[in-house]
């Protein structure tokens, strides 16, 4: 019962929050202005990601505070830094380095704080152990996956539906494995996440910008960590579910990474070489690519969660669909173009 009420409260505070910020962004011209890069048209207050991080941290430390639960400072003070610097870059627009620098000092903290574990858990393979190289696979992931998200929160509405499924993911583990706060930290993300999305939908009434989309994706990247904190016979699995819970995204944009290097191409650089971009670029709506991506993510997590729940069992063909999953969107540019076009354009 807490939880839906906490959901419900998410929800209504962000919704309004960020229909208080979008007016208040219009009267300080605080606008997205479309160029060469853009997927839009027309200017539009950025920054309203700025509401979800209120809440989510608001929330998350007077529940926390509250019901007597340890209150992981090292996440809030990475989160503020993160969050902070984002802000800034939304104001100002800072170089990329002063960004990289921020985001891996609230990757510092954070693993210096909350810990880490050595030992992943590798589908067909089994557990593998780390050792001090474990440090490094954390700090990538975290840094990575807080720029991973500020890239693919390039269109209207994929952003807040990955956060939306994501969330309730990991309310979904919370439960499962008894874990008290993480499923609470699930159901905060989804429901600010819906309330931001409602004003987001196409067309979108306001933009995220990078002070929330760099938020939710340090969030999820440290989530894995704060579930750790709690339980010792679930560590293997944590970081593999982490990263399905998000698959997508991070697929998109080490595919897209991967393209851009053998090209030579400076890659700190903004660009429009997304999957999710060139389904734009082909006469997709941002309504029907975010539907894609979300199906996709929905289903990687539904299949997460039954794989969860039964213990491991059915492995192979749990991930072979995945697998299949993958691929789909992987050729999804060929696909679309040739046929599905025919079919889906007009949507």
């Amino acid at each position: 019962m807490i939880k839906f009420l906490l959901y419900i409260l998410a929800f209504f505070l962000t919704f309004t929050g960020v229909g208080f910020f979008r007016r208040w962004s219009l009267r300080k011209k605080l606008l997205d202005i479309p160029n060469e890069r853009s997927s839009h048209t027309r200017p539009t207050p950025r920054g309203g990601g700025l509401i979800i991080v209120s809440v989510c941290l608001a929330i998350y430390f007077f529940y926390l505070q509250i019901f007597g639960f340890e209150i992981p400072w090292a996440y809030f003070i990475g989160a503020l830094i993160v969050a902070g610097i984002s802000w800034i870059d939304d104001l100002y627009s800072i170089s990329f380095v002063w960004r990289f620098l921020c985001h891996s000092l609230a990757a510092g903290i954070t693993i210096w704080g909350l810990g880490f574990f050595e030992n992943f858990y590798i589908p067909f393979i089994g557990t593998i152990g780390a050792g001090g190289g474990a440090f490094v696979i954390w700090f990538v992931w975290i840094v990575w996956l807080i720029n991973a998200y500020n890239f693919m929160d390039g269109i209207d509405g994929i952003a807040g539906v990955q956060a939306f499924a994501a969330g309730l993911g990991w309310f979904f583990v919370g439960n499962f494995w008894q874990l008290e706060t993480i499923g609470f930290y699930g159901v905060v993300l989804s429901a600010s996440s819906l309330g931001f999305l409602l004003l987001n939908w196409q067309p979108a009434k306001v933009f995220m910008g990078d002070v929330g989309s760099a938020f939710l994706g340090y969030t999820f990247a440290v989530l894995p960590l704060l579930a750790a904190k709690q339980t010792e016979q679930t560590n293997f699995s944590l970081f593999l579910i982490g990263i399905l819970f998000v698959w997508f995204f991070v697929f998109d944009t080490v595919i897209t990474l991967f393209r851009r290097l053998i090209r030579g191409e400076k890659i700190w650089r903004a660009h429009r070489e997304h999957l999710y971009q060139k389904l734009v670029e082909k006469g997709f709506s941002h309504q029907f690519v975010a539907i894609f991506y979300g199906t996709l993510s929905s289903l990687t997590i539904l299949l997460t969660v039954f794989w969860i729940s039964t213990g491991g069992n059915y492995e192979f063909w749990i991930f072979a669909c995945i697998g299949l999953l993958t691929f789909g969107l992987f050729f999804s540019r060929l696909m679309l173009s040739k046929f599905l076009t025919r079919i889906f354009l007009k949507w």
